[in-house]
């Protein structure tokens, strides 16, 4: 994945000299990249004019990146974790996602925020959040989620290219993981069927998405057949690949690695109840990390954030014939 990412800057940097990169160590890790390698000897192909190392201050990188958007650059952002975007809330709630709309129209932000997030790496509690809830409840935001290299790709295309404001946020445990290439777009607001099925339907993202895959391999050898969708971007959210597999497959369950409380899986949950409410035998379920830090220690990481064992066991209590359940969360209250 990190190298289709690197693909990608490197052919919209190619096609388009508005497109910069800007961020931290992004020329000084070995042969330059960034601390996953994503921007690996850009800077090298395209001198610290379009490659930018910047001062460790979250607040001023993506402050100068909205100014720079607004004039019609298009610079594409490297925050080193999502966890250090917080740091730049100020330029990402208040300006860039605001300006097109107070300005009438006469400005635009095509401004892409490349950040990580997720745990199963051990970097704890500071460095392993799942943030994109937030992001996503924001006006004016595109928010965007790739599990896949080819994803990473075409979404990032479809990001740089876009009139407004994108975070895009990869997962660090993903970076490694290998796949096709098309080298193409892909538009925003059309998910993926990762996995046919008919008797149930997992939306869910990135490593849970993985996992769920797993998940329906193994349900498979029993006689299930789980339908799994990645909406791949959250905003603008493709909820009509979702309604029409319900109508298929009577059931739901959203996972998503964040913690379920006012997690984006209620978002969907609510939307699907809403739009197909005589077409589901069961309540949706929602299914997330406990409500609690990521800890730094691997067993404990476990115990926090859904594994394959909690997605299969949600699948089993949600095919259960008058099972009435509203939600489920890493451990059942």
């Amino acid at each position: 994945m990190w190298r289709a990412l690197n693909v990608a800057l490197r052919d919209a940097m190619a096609a388009d000299e508005r497109v910069f990169l800007m961020g931290e160590d992004l020329t000084r890790w070995g042969t330059g990249g960034g601390i996953h390698g994503v921007a690996k000897r850009l800077g090298d192909e395209y001198g610290s004019h379009r490659v930018r190392d910047t001062p460790i201050s979250e607040e001023a990188i993506v402050a100068a990146a909205v100014g720079a958007a607004v004039r019609g650059s298009r610079p594409v952002v490297e925050i080193m974790y999502s966890d250090f975007s917080l740091l730049a809330m100020d330029p990402i709630v208040n300006q860039a996602a605001k300006i097109r709309y107070m300005f009438g129209g006469q400005f635009q932000v095509p401004l892409v925020l490349r950040s990580n997030g997720g745990a199963g790496t051990g970097k704890a509690a500071q460095h392993s959040q799942s943030l994109e809830t937030i992001f996503a409840h924001v006006p004016g935001l595109e928010v965007a989620l790739p599990a896949t290299p080819d994803d990473a790709y075409g979404l990032l295309i479809t990001a740089i290219r876009s009139p407004n404001p994108t975070i895009f946020l990869e997962h660090k445990a993903l970076y490694n993981v290998k796949g096709p290439l098309q080298r193409t777009p892909i538009p925003f607001g059309r998910a993926r069927i990762a996995r046919r099925g008919d008797h149930l339907t997992i939306v869910a993202t990135q490593l849970m998405l993985h996992r769920a895959l797993t998940v329906a391999d193994r349900m498979a050898e029993r006689g299930v057949s789980i339908e799994v969708i990645d909406p791949r971007t959250l905003y603008p959210l493709d909820l009509e690949t979702v309604t029409t597999s319900i109508a298929r497959t009577h059931r739901l369950l959203v996972v998503h690695e964040a913690p379920r409380d006012f997690g984006f899986g209620a978002e969907i949950a609510a939307s699907a109840t809403e739009s197909c409410w005589d077409l589901l035998e069961e309540p949706p379920m929602r299914l997330g990390s406990a409500r609690a830090p990521i800890p730094y220690a691997e067993a404990l990481e476990r115990e926090i954030v859904p594994g394959e064992d909690d997605i299969e066991a949600a699948v089993q209590q949600l095919l259960s014939r008058g099972s009435r359940m509203t939600a489920t969360t890493r451990h059942s209250s």
